[in-house]
């Protein structure tokens, strides 16, 4: 049996903003640690803010050494896990991701960079094009930004790589957290009922002095498709949920609640998909 608590954050992101922004995450990180949390997901870019366009080229940056050191040494000091999202600048300059970094105790880091860009973001971001799923305390856990929930093949590549949850910070503006939690709602159960696994997904919140409000929200959905728990409460926070292995066994063990050991592999190979 394994029991992980995990922190999913709600935070406000002014864009451009790395050094406040990246401040406040180190607070929240500290206080979600305290509480008991082991793994610590953040918004979508909440270290740079969330923008497109010509604003832009003012807040991406490169993962830098400087820029991953303080959480590199909390990550370590805490035990904890931390994921957290920048727009992040290539090494030469010349691309700009939406990506999510996690850091990890023993102060190795790995990235998802996001595979599936909206249409408006296109222009701006590029694509990544991996498909990563990282371990930790136990817990072997995917990470997916926004447009990409949308993706059924994605939560799938996931889940064939042993996923037993799925992290899907948002950058996702606009509307009420009620509007946005029945939209997000559509999907996300069905994600998490299709592959047998956790979802957890976290928004910021606030004015981003750029011309975008965020209404917050998390929410935390089982393996059996089912909502746990969720905060609307639009002002920043921690929302604590508990990962139990014992809960995903008693849905991957059940004959008709675990669809994935009686997929056609032979018909829908994804190596081989347009």
């Amino acid at each position: 049996m394994s029991r992980v608590v995990a922190a999913l954050i709600t935070q406000n992101c002014p864009a451009g903003d790395i050094s406040a922004n990246g401040g406040r995450a180190l607070d929240l990180a500290r206080e979600a640690a305290e509480k008991g949390a082991k793994l610590l997901v953040f918004p979508e870019m909440n270290l740079t803010g969330y923008t497109t366009g010509t604003d832009l080229t003012d807040i991406a940056t490169p993962l830098s050494p400087d820029l991953a050191l303080p959480f590199k040494r909390l990550a370590s000091t805490l035990d904890i896990t931390l994921v957290l999202g920048l727009a992040r600048k290539s090494r030469l300059g010349q691309k700009t991701y939406a990506a999510q970094a996690v850091f990890f105790p023993d102060q190795s880091q790995g990235i998802y960079q996001k595979v599936h860009t909206a249409p408006f973001e296109k222009p701006h971001y590029t694509a990544g094009n991996e498909i990563p799923v990282f371990e930790s305390h136990g817990i072997r856990f995917g990470v997916q930004l926004c447009y990409d929930a949308h993706f059924p093949e994605l939560s799938l590549a996931m889940a064939l790589k042993n996923a037993d949850v799925i992290f899907i910070p948002h950058a996702s503006p606009r509307g009420t957290a009620q509007e946005k939690f029945d939209s997000w709602m559509r999907h996300l159960t069905a994600r998490a009922f299709d592959n047998g696994l956790y979802v957890a997904a976290c928004n910021q919140t606030g004015d981003n002095g750029r011309g975008l409000t965020f209404p917050g929200l998390s929410l935390f959905i089982g393996p059996d498709g089912k909502l746990i728990s969720r905060r609307l409460d639009p002002e920043p926070g921690i929302h604590l949920i508990t990962l139990d292995t014992d809960v995903l066994e008693a849905v991957r063990s059940h004959r008709m609640r675990y669809f994935l050991p009686h997929r056609r592999g032979d018909l829908f190979d994804l190596s081989t998909l347009p």
